[in-house]
């Protein structure tokens, strides 16, 4: 029998000085058996960062490889920003960028992201629609243990410095950008 995803539900409180955005969502995050408490949050950041009333989780790592697990689209079905997490190889991010106006990468995992920007810098050089983010692996692990069932989060950002916090602890997190999209 196939293992099902766990539900999470989020209220979050989005103050963004850097872009103007000051929002509350009602968020229903499915976590894949296979995905850990980490990804998920940096799944949420991702959200968080480029919060907008269009854009959607999709079905995730349990879906063909035809979508992402976060985007914005269109109604006319043209997709605004394509997101991906994790470590991706180009011909993955190559499909991305060809098929939509924006793409972000959320790169973590501590020391093997050097490791891996420097495989892949120049190849993804090319993609002027690209931008890559590291999250530093202290910000992930202490986003991780935010983590419950019901979770209710404030968030506040200002000069690229991001403030997630529930009732109990607060948790800096300071992206630092490999590529920035050139569009």
């Amino acid at each position: 029998m196939a293992l099902k995803a766990t539900v999470f539900k989020v209220q979050l409180q989005i103050a963004d000085m850097d872009r103007h955005y000051y929002q509350d969502h009602s968020l229903t995050l499915a976590q894949h058996p296979s995905e850990n408490d980490e990804r998920m949050m940096v799944r949420l950041l991702a959200f968080i960062l480029n919060a907008s009333e269009t854009l959607s989780f999709t079905k995730g790592l349990s879906t063909e490889d035809d979508e992402p697990e976060l985007w914005d689209k269109a109604l006319s079905g043209e997709i605004n920003l394509w997101v991906e997490f994790g470590q991706s190889d180009e011909k993955w991010l190559r499909k991305a960028a060809g098929r939509a106006k924006q793409v972000q990468l959320f790169c973590y995992g501590g020391r093997s992201v050097p490791v891996w920007w420097k495989n892949n810098e120049q190849a993804l050089a090319r993609y002027q629609n690209l931008t890559v983010i590291e999250i530093p692996e202290d910000a992930v692990k202490a986003m991780a243990k935010l983590v419950d069932r019901n979770m209710s989060l404030q968030c506040n950002i200002s000069e690229n410095q991001i403030w997630l916090s529930n009732a109990e602890q607060s948790v800096l997190i300071e992206p630092v950008p490999l590529k920035t999209a050139q569009i």
